[in-house]
Formats: structure tokens, sequence, C-alpha cells
């Protein structure tokens, strides 16, 4: 395993638990009839606030900032880099001493590749990409991860046919998801060699439950497709899918070869910590006997708050599975501030549990730091006002003249509570 050739104490070995925020940065830049472009950089005006912004994370007790690269902005042709605004971010991490996590694939890229992730460059190009971001703010930049929610990507670009390059159904979906996984794997490794035991590896992935009539005979086949599936990005870029996985028919059915399966074997990589993505109001899908639901962004299944429970069983099942230490990369609901405030107290109690019992829980990530908008934004006509989502430490205030300022809510000082205090507490009053 990795961890035996460090030669130092890394910040997911001190035995605590690190408290981190992220910024919200889904990047979808490409469009067609009846879609725009998403960048929540600049939905959230990010671009124009971005000091501040890293300030307002430092001002409520974050020691990490997941955060994330305009991929598209930054190589706006082929072999011209424009890295004038990420200069002036990581510039402000160095004054902050606030450390990032660099989201250096959340989705998108750039307008200029053909096909997106299916173009058959794609994995070198994201890997010059991230070698390139290393090897420029490596003194500050340390831990990465490569692509966030692989498995989502592949879902919403390879499956639902929903983002570029809109493949669909099982044939698109293993082609993305290997394509991704190939990329994650060069990407680490260029980084690796340029960084040296420096760099360390946060690999993110969506938090997927499913429960109901699971067994009832009209799902049973899919759900288990689907327990399997949620980890696949992940098991073939720690080279785990030989010849006992059951998506190996599948896979094969839908034209992934041996030769590629080898080279996942022969060229695996591994995260240092295993980060998951959890929304107790999301994360968990209901099945219902006699009903038919297609899946997907646009036709979901019900869905079941699963609370604490449903999180404490994605941690645990990460940390079996690929044996590094789990972080919460991605936690909050949707709703009010008192919704937010418990949810919060709730999760962060849950997380000192877990750690209490053994399981190697290194980090709790409340996101986003400020409110965003959802997706659906991408296919209204609307103002985007119509899709803001209350989820943030700072609600989104839009004024008369369009400026958006950042208004400090009540949840931004339960974090900071949460993050400050020396050892657990109990529910705040």
């Amino acid at each position: 395993m990795i961890y035996e050739t460090r030669t130092a104490v890394k910040w997911f070995d001190d035995g605590e638990l690190h408290f981190a925020l992220g910024i919200e940065d889904t990047f979808v830049p490409q469009s067609r009839a009846g879609e725009r472009a998403i960048d929540e950089y600049e939905l959230t005006d990010h671009y124009n606030q971005v000091e501040t912004d890293l300030s307002l994370a430092v001002d409520v007790g974050a020691e990490f900032l997941r955060w994330g690269v305009p991929w598209y902005r930054v190589a706006p042709e082929p072999g011209r880099w424009d890295w004038s605004w990420v200069d002036r971010a990581m510039d402000q991490f160095r004054r902050l001493g606030l450390k990032p996590i660099v989201d250096l694939l959340h989705y998108g890229t750039p307008l200029w590749l053909a096909d997106q992730f299916a173009n058959p460059d794609y994995p070198h190009h994201v890997a010059e990409f991230g070698v390139r971001f290393a090897e420029r703010y490596g003194d500050v930049a340390t831990d990465y991860t490569p692509v966030n929610e692989p498995m989502v990507h592949a879902l919403f670009s390879g499956e639902y046919a929903y983002w570029p390059p809109y493949y669909d159904g099982p044939t698109g979906l293993a082609h993305i998801a290997t394509s991704l996984a190939r990329g994650l794997v060069l990407t680490q490794q260029g980084i690796a060699q340029a960084l040296g035991k420096r760099a360390s590896f946060v690999h993110v992935d969506a938090g997927m439950r499913y429960v109901g009539d699971v067994d009832a005979p009209e799902h049973r086949d899919t759900v288990a497709r689907l327990r399997h599936q949620s980890f696949l990005v992940e098991d073939l870029v720690t080279g785990n899918v030989g010849g006992d996985h059951p998506l190996l028919r599948q896979l094969g059915e839908a034209g992934v070869t041996d030769a590629q399966l080898a080279w996942f074997e022969s060229n695996a990589v591994h995260p240092d910590v295993m980060g998951v993505n959890y929304y107790p109001l999301h994360s968990t899908e209901v099945f219902e006997a006699g009903v038919h639901h297609g899946g997907g962004f646009a036709d979901s299944r019900p869905f079941f708050d699963a609370g604490a429970d449903g999180l404490a069983e994605v941690l645990r099942s990460y940390a079996q599975r690929y044996g590094a230490p789990v972080m919460l990369t991605e936690t909050c609901v949707t709703g009010s501030v008192d919704e937010r405030l418990a949810w919060m107290d709730e999760s962060v109690s849950a997380l000192h549990r877990l750690k209490s019992e053994g399981l190697p829980v290194v980090g709790f990530t409340w996101w986003p730091l400020f409110d965003m908008y959802e997706w659906t934004y991408r296919h209204s006509t609307g103002p985007k006002r119509d899709h803001l989502l209350t989820m943030g430490l700072f609600d989104l205030v839009e004024m008369p003249d369009g400026r958006l300022i950042r208004d400090r809510n009540p949840v931004a000082d339960r974090f900071h509570q949460h993050a400050t205090a020396a050892v657990p507490q109990s529910t705040p009053a």
C-alpha cells in the first residue's frame, strides 16, 4: 500500500477530524438548442470575488477548501494556457494559509475537445492539465481530487444523455466510465511524479443507496447492478475489476476489452483518502414494486431521507472496500437555516461517533460555502434567481443592480463552533 512509502505524517494521519468547506464548481460550458452553459463561478460571481470568498472560509474556521479549476477557461485553445485568474486565487490561498483540495475536474471539458470525455485523447489532455497545474502551484497545492464524482460524470454523460457527449445506455456508460478512469490514473501518476511524496490524492465519489422493494422481481437485477456500478470507476482505477467482478460481463458486452482491464490492473492508483459525497435528502433512492422509474436526473426515483444511518453506511462501505481513510467530502441539506443546523449537528456527531468506533474518518465538508444555482438552470430560460438553492453558510443575495452579496447566516456560526472545538461537543443549544 502507498501508505507504507511515506516518510512524513500527512494531515490525514494525525487522528484529528479536519473541517473543510467547498465552493460549488460545476462547469459544463458546452450548450445546444434548449440548453445554457453552466459555470457556477460565473453564476455566483466567484470570479470577481475570489479573494474575499476564500477569506470567508478562513473566517468561519475551515482548514481546507475543496476548490475547482475551470479547465475550459485555463485552456481556451489547444496548446494555449491562461493561468491569470487561477494565479489570483492561488496567491490568496498562500496569503491566508488556507489549504486547497484541488478539484481538477468537476464536470466539463474545454470547448475545443470534440466528443468531450469520449475523445480518445481525453485522458492525455486531462493529465497534461493536472500536471501543469501541479508544477505551477505545487508549493501551496499538494492535495488533489483528479475527478470529482466520476460515476456521476459517467451517468450524466454516458447513460442518461443529459450532458455532453450525450451518450446513452450501458455501452455509453462503459465508454465514458473507462475513459474517465484512464484519465484519473494518468493524472494521478503525472502529479505524483511531479510532486513526489508531497502529493496526496483524495478520490471522491457520490454515495448511492437503494432501498424499498429492492427484492421485487422487476427490480432485483437492476438494484444489484446499481449497487456494484456505484463503485465502478474507483474499482477500475484501483485495478480491482478482475475475473470475478460482478460487472465484468456487462463491461464486456459494452465493448470493454480484456486488454483495457489489464492496463488498469498494471497501472493501479490508490486514494490516500477516499472521499464520499452524501446528501441525506438525495443519496438514497426508493424502489417501489410495480412502479417503473428510469432513474437519472430528469426521471429520478423517489428519495428517502436516511439521515445519519445512511451516512454511516456509505462511509463504512468505502473504508472497507478501498482500505483508506474516509472523508465526508460533501454534505448539506437544501432548506431553512434550522434544517441546515440540524443536519450539520447530526452529521458532525455521526462522524465523531464513527471515529470513536474505530472507523478512520479524517474530515467533514459542508458544501457549499455559499448558496449555488441548481443544474436545472441549464434547461431553463428563466432568471438564475429561480434556481437558487439555499445550502450555504452565506446566503447569496442579489441586489437591484445585479451584484451578489454574501450574507452570513447562523449556519456559519455553527460550523465555526464545530470546526474550532478542541473536543467533540454535544449539540449546541
